[in-house]
């Protein structure tokens, strides 16, 4: 190609820049017949001078074309990452916010992510055909110039410029403010999708052909972790790097697990529920309510686990003065509540759906043999979320007290839930639903005063029992916190029973 641009700019040159009329050597030669004698194909060994002015405007317009298609190819591979990083780590919430503000952009970029593997299909077919094309011409320009070893300078070079300037800059550039830069090339994916589309569509024809050839072909959706477990992932990661508070990842966490705890969890059970007799005076009922702290209370009849109905204290009070306060002439089943009665098993996200459907707030948790087992209200629900809520008639007694040496006293009711919440620890609540019973569960058996286990990398240590039932434990991290992946992991070492003195 480039002898015969020598040629051609040669002939010219030669026709423009000679004085002389006659006929030279190497010219075409006019015949009798009007034709011309073809020139020689070294003609330019005759002009040197024409030789080299065209060898120096040919070669270096040849390389700035390529240059120049390099640099738009590399701007395109480019182009290409930043869609991919912003849209995809775009909020959608953000997005969706303003959508609703009349933002086009926004509006396209929501389009786009509906279908994702359009975007990254796109972006794939692109930044190949785009990264080898600009290899390819970098190696045929150091070919040119150099020979054969330009090769592997251009491969070098070329790398270099992709995975800087293509690559990890417009990526980063995207990941810093995802959301204004995927507003801004949203409109141009767009385009890009469209103009794509046939290639896009043919490769995922052929890829789905060939997944249907392989001997096993699993669904992708089932490897896809649930939405609340990626929300669950985000808010423990923003809590390690301080970008969200203690309290309100605690708060989300609360939320995010209402689906997996059932009422069993958090319910209060029976033997601390605070019920009353129907069948005694209108006094000694009376006498009761008013020493509670509760606005509601279960009414029992014959036995205590035979709940007949759930008296209200407001309920007490009209019907006191219908009745002129006169207490002794009261009837308290007339005006009680029918009592709820909820499976053990019920999701504590349910029962808070129920609670507002049913516009309830108070129900009796029975197990599978129809047996009480104890109470759940909606304050129990809103305290998993936002933490223990008290009034100016609760009792402020600490069931969890951290020592000065670095152990913590703890009243063996005590939810393993909250002791985590509270102390910011990961014991398992898997197999027992408070301090007492984790202990009973990893001991196999029921422990006297004095002996201590060590497992999941804490110490256990108890220190009061009432009948068969631990009252009061003391525990200390052997081991760093986290150090042996939480509770979740197992024992941390050997289970271990020692006297105290």
């Amino acid at each position: 190609m480039v002898a015969q641009a020598d040629l051609w700019s040669t002939r010219i040159f030669n026709r423009f820049v000679s004085n002389s009329s006659s006929e030279r050597p190497g010219r075409a030669l006019r015949r009798h017949d009007g034709r011309r004698t073809p020139a020689s194909k070294d003609e330019s060994a005759h002009y040197p001078r024409a030789a080299a002015y065209a060898r120096h405007t040919t070669m270096p317009l040849e390389i700035i074309l390529v240059l120049i298609a390099i640099f738009v190819l590399l701007a395109l591979s480019a182009f290409f990452n930043i869609s991919e990083t912003a849209l995809t780590a775009s909020s959608r919430a953000r997005m969706h916010a303003l959508e609703q503000e009349g933002d086009k952009n926004a509006y396209l970029v929501n389009r786009l992510m509906t279908r994702p593997e359009r975007v990254i299909g796109t972006v794939l077919l692109g930044n190949t055909l785009v990264d080898v094309l600009a290899a390819a011409l970098a190696s045929h320009l150091a070919v040119t110039l150099v020979g054969d070893v330009g090769v592997v300078a251009a491969t070098f070079v070329m790398t270099a410029l992709i995975v800087i300037f293509a690559a990890v800059l417009p990526k980063t550039y995207a990941m810093a403010d995802a959301d204004r830069t995927a507003l801004a090339v949203a409109p141009f994916m767009r385009a890009t999708i469209w103009f794509l589309a046939p290639l896009t569509v043919a490769m995922q024809v052929i890829v789905r052909l060939l997944l249907k050839l392989t001997p096993s072909a699993r669904d992708d959706a089932a490897n896809i972790l649930a939405t609340h477990e990626e929300l669950r992932g985000t808010i423990e990661l923003g809590h390690k790097e301080g970008a969200v508070a203690k309290g309100d990842a605690h708060m989300l966490g609360g939320v995010l697990d209402l689906s997996d705890l059932q009422v069993l969890d958090i319910m209060v059970h029976r033997t601390k529920m605070e019920t009353v007799n129907a069948d005694d005076p209108p006094q000694t009922i009376l006498d009761e309510i008013l020493k509670s702290q509760y606005t509601r209370v279960p009414l029992w009849k014959d036995e205590p686990e035979n709940i007949v109905g759930v008296l209200h204290t407001k309920d007490l009070l009209v019907a006191l003065g219908k009745q002129g306060w006169d207490v002794a002439t009261l009837d308290v089943m007339s005006f009680a509540g029918k009592p709820w009665f909820v499976p053990d098993t019920t999701s504590v996200k349910d029962q808070l759906n129920q609670f507002l459907k049913q516009k309830q707030q108070m129900a009796l948790v029975v197990d599978e043999y129809g047996e009480v087992q104890g109470l759940i209200t909606l304050e129990d629900i809103l305290e998993e979320i936002v933490g223990q809520i008290a009034d100016e008639h609760d009792t402020h007694e600490s069931a969890i007290r951290p020592q000065a040496d670095g152990t913590v006293n703890v009243d063996g009711a005590v939810a393993i839930r909250d002791l985590n919440r509270h102390m910011d620890w990961d014991l398992p609540d898997e197999e027992a639903t408070t301090i007492a019973g984790l202990v009973i569960h990893e001991a196999q058996t029921i422990p006297e005063p004095g002996q201590a286990f060590t497992f999941h990398g804490y110490r256990f240590e108890v220190l009061r029992k009432s009948r068969n039932k631990i009252t009061a434990l003391r525990v200390k991290p052997v081991a760093p916190v986290g150090a042996n992946g939480g509770g979740k992991s197992g024992r941390s070492g050997e289970t271990d029973a020692m006297s105290a003195g």
